[in-house]
């Protein structure tokens, strides 16, 4: 049997699968011959997947009993959740935006991991939402699980949606992959910008020298191909107040985008805006900006607002969240200075490596 196999997207928590049909197969019902192939799946799981659409043969959905045929290309859609271990339900607050059946809509404050890793076994959304479903119904009476579709880093606050059964969670899987879904940001940056607004174009991937950040690889080699459109919201001389918006969404994609460009996002400590690299050489000016440090203790994005058609009705929905303090109060900080202060003796910027990549050359210091 000839087979080829695509996997794609591993960080957006879902899986796409080719597969060509070889010439002396028998004629089998498809999600028979789909459970052969891909390892750690169920038939219900392949079912569900026919049903939401995410099955092509030859480009056309069909449906789970469609019988193979020699030289028939099968493309599958899956959702990937990330490795399971035991989840313990934890009392842990939530602003949940909305909620019914099939969704929940969470505004996820900084500071809160998504789900389960290394490092983070407890804790969690995850852990928060299995807390929060206990005393619901679902399918054969079963509380609701959260099925992850995307998610937002640790230190970003905003909107996240979270599904509760496998059918909206591989129709939505499958709007992420197709970049249907409407995502937008806002972040303050170093810098001003000379337009008013662009677009970034780059490939991600892992930085070969540090694996727990990401870079972008401008000869398109290597990393996956990730488009950024960005829109200036306020100036304010040393940095900007931009709102993104995400044709792609891989790992850090915003923030290493704008670190390519000369702009990492303001106190972003793996991209290098945890350091002064716009303002004046004023000893008041370098108390300003660790006055706003400290207000802000991270990177300064936020994901504002989501907009997904329905998994279940197929409506068009919206949803809208307001910065939250620490952020907000910086911006009204940077406000009031960009009123009040003239920008004189600009400097240039001296720190184009981050502390990491520092000591990755130079050692860590002592």
């Amino acid at each position: 049997m000839k087979d080829e196999l695509v996997l794609e997207e591993k960080d957006e928590l879902y899986e796409h699968f080719n597969f060509t049909v070889d010439k002396g197969t028998d004629l089998l019902r498809m999600d028979k011959y789909l459970l052969n192939l891909i390892a750690n799946t169920s038939r219900n799981k392949i079912q569900q997947a026919a049903k939401a659409g995410c099955i092509l043969v030859n480009g056309k959905p069909e449906k789970q009993n469609y019988k193979v045929k020699p030289l028939d290309v099968i493309s599958v859609l899956m959702a990937h959740p990330p490795r399971e271990i035991e989840l313990i339900p934890e009392d842990i607050p939530l602003d949940i935006c909305y909620e019914d059946n099939d969704i929940v809509i969470v505004n996820k404050h900084a500071g809160l991991v998504v789900h389960p890793a290394y490092g983070n076994y407890t804790g969690t959304l995850v852990n928060a939402l299995m807390f929060h479903f206990q005393n619901q119904s679902g399918k054969n009476q079963e509380s609701p699980r959260p099925m992850l579709v995307h998610r937002i880093d640790k230190n970003t606050s905003g909107i996240m949606i979270v599904a509760k059964n496998e059918y909206a969670q591989i129709k939505l899987a499958n709007d992420f992959f197709h970049h249907t879904i409407d995502r937008k940001y806002l972040a303050l940056v170093w810098g001003d910008f000379k337009e008013d607004e662009g677009t970034i174009t780059g490939n991600i991937g892992r930085n070969p020298k540090d694996r727990l950040v990401m870079t972008v690889f401008p000869d398109g080699e290597e990393g996956k191909h990730a488009v950024t459109h960005y829109k200036v919201v306020e100036r304010f001389g040393y940095v900007t107040l931009i709102e993104c918006t995400l044709e792609t969404g891989r790992t850090h994609q915003i923030r290493v985008h704008l670190k390519s460009i000369g702009h990492p996002l303001f106190n972003d400590a793996s991209y290098g805006g945890d350091q002064i690299i716009k303002g004046t050489t004023f000893t008041k000016y370098k108390q300003f900006v660790a006055n706003c440090f400290k207000l802000l203790p991270r990177q300064a994005l936020h994901a504002k607002s989501l907009g997904i058609t329905h998994p279940l009705t197929g409506e068009k929905i919206f949803f809208d969240s307001d910065l939250p303090d620490d952020f907000q109060s910086v911006i009204d900080k940077w406000r009031h200075y960009a009123k009040h202060k003239e920008y004189e003796e600009d400097i240039t910027p001296e720190f184009d490596l981050t502390h990491r990549e520092k000591e990755s050359i130079h050692g860590p210091k002592e």
